[in-house]
């Protein structure tokens, strides 16, 4: 019976952990505005960021955030987000997968 409670303690665990989303998902939610809901832009000035390397998201994220790379609006956004934030976003947009096909 202890065996039987464990596993399914242990399948309802892993279950939980499997339904729930990365914190950069979450923390996304205002970048869908002109980003997207999974990173594919809904704004002819706003890029793609899904399939975007890590380290060029993070980059680019903290030179927004320090005015070193200017955005009239992503230098608001950038400004309160903290390395944590930046990371946590990096990793879920460049998690995406995207697939390019040529135009027929």
């Amino acid at each position: 019976m202890k065996r039987l409670a464990l596993a399914l303690f242990a399948a309802f665990s892993t279950a939980a952990l499997a339904a729930t989303p990365p914190p950069g998902r979450a923390k996304s939610r205002p970048c869908a505005v002109c980003h997207g809901q999974v990173g594919i832009s809904i704004t002819p000035d706003a890029p793609h960021l899904a399939g975007q390397p890590r380290i060029y998201l993070i980059t680019q994220l903290k030179a927004f955030r320090s005015g070193k790379r200017m955005s009239p609006v992503m230098n608001i956004i950038a400004k309160p987000l903290k390395d944590a934030d930046i990371a946590d976003l990096a990793e879920w947009y460049s998690s995406l997968m995207i697939e390019a096909k040529e135009k027929p």
